[in-house]
């Protein structure tokens, strides 16, 4: 019907405009953390510990957020998480200890991890009724938000104060918000195939899913830490691996990071004909093994060219595991798969750098920039072995 088409349509715009909105802040707010460390007077080491208010406050919301979502509808937490969001992205510059910093920083993380898991549950209702597999392209919103926060920010950071640049992100998430958030709270999630014509949704999910549910749903988390696990390592450690061990120039060694969030990007872009074509089962299997291969050349290569063509390939291996193992478990478990999911996911992302420095300093990094490919691997292998639920 004309009319259901349209309004799935405009649903697809606001929710990937949510996406972007998430990436951009997020990347505007990380830019800007030297600057805000040299405000509260910490420490590295302090710094680290106010940095863990993140990451507690995005995992301990993301395990309750899908609660929330089945209560009140995931549309309503969006767009609530989206104003928490940007009111708190402008509080970090207005502290001035590391204490201070890190409770601020447990607001902003809440409120991170609490629209994660709200969009991807309604993203999942969406690609259901879609009967497409667009996720891929709400991500690569969240990639294009993150890529066009961490420009602007570069751009600001010598002639505007964290308090004036943090604030002005405030200002555009609340903008945002008030155009894409009525759209999604006009809606409701939008109406699903007959039981008939489709297998497990997210709208069929239990309450309480049974023990086989479950271990699918953490099966499809591993997938997603896996996927993170890279992003994370590569984000931290791909430019000092550039630098140190194949001699780069720090801003020739910056580019790394660039190629593979370009190729992530670019891969999440085509992901959903990727997915049309290919299925889950093959995208995610030559997903990983393509990462794998890509990573061995980033980390082994002897040369600064082929390491940046090796960071470029890892990204596009990568690009849609995310995406789809978020899917896959919210179309099994609704709201609470997601959430799994997506805390296992971001736990990856947590696990990763820190991973990489213990290794690095038994082994060499080079040797440590190695398991990513190994996990990257593992994804494959998980795909391969669960392919009955990921076709």
């Amino acid at each position: 019907m004309p009319g259901h088409h349209a309004d799935l349509t405009r649903l697809r715009i606001a929710l990937t405009t949510f996406f972007a909105l998430d990436g951009f802040v997020f990347a505007g707010w990380v830019v800007r953390i030297p600057a805000i460390k040299e405000q509260a007077g910490a420490s590295p080491s302090t710094l680290g510990l106010a940095l863990l208010g993140v990451s507690a406050g995005a995992v301990v919301t993301m395990i309750l957020t899908g609660r929330l979502c089945r209560r009140f509808g995931n549309h309503r937490v969006t767009v609530g998480c989206a104003v928490l969001l940007s009111l708190s992205v402008a509080l970090p510059p207005l502290t001035h200890s590391a204490l201070a910093l890190g409770a601020v920083l447990l607001v902003f993380g809440a409120a991170y991890g609490g629209i994660n898991v709200a969009f991807n549950s309604a993203a999942v209702d969406l690609v259901t009724a879609l009967r497409r597999p667009v996720m891929p392209t709400f991500h690569a919103a969240f990639s294009l938000g993150g890529m066009l926060g961490a420009g602007l920010g570069a751009l600001v950071a010598g002639s505007l104060s964290p308090t004036r640049h943090l604030l002005g992100l405030t200002l555009v998430g609340l903008a945002v918000t008030a155009l894409a958030g009525p759209t999604l709270l006009r809606h409701e999630p939008p109406a699903r195939p007959a039981p008939a014509e489709r297998g497990h949704r997210a709208a069929d999910a239990p309450p309480h899913p049974d023990r086989r549910t479950r271990a699918l749903v953490i099966v499809f988390g591993l997938i997603a830490l896996c996927t993170a696990y890279g992003e994370g390592a590569l984000a931290d450690w791909g430019a000092l691996h550039l630098e140190q061990d194949l001699h780069a120039s720090p801003g020739v060694a910056a580019i790394g990071y660039s190629c593979f969030a370009l190729a992530m990007t670019l891969g999440r872009l085509s992901g959903t004909v990727l997915l049309e074509r290919m299925g889950r089962t093959r995208t995610v299997v030559v997903g990983g093994a393509t990462a794998a291969a890509g990573m061995l050349l980033g980390s082994l290569a002897p040369s600064l060219w082929a390491a940046l063509l090796g960071f470029a390939v890892a990204g596009l291996g990568l690009a849609n595991l995310f995406p789809v193992a978020v899917e896959r478990a919210g179309a099994l478990a609704g709201p609470g798969g997601v959430a799994v999911a997506s805390t296992l996911g971001y736990g990856g992302m947590l696990l990763g750098p820190p991973a990489i420095g213990f290794m690095a300093d038994w082994f060499s990094l080079p040797a440590a920039l190695t398991s990513v490919a190994a996990l990257a691997a593992l994804a494959a292998l998980i795909g391969f072995v669960t392919r009955r639920t990921t076709a």
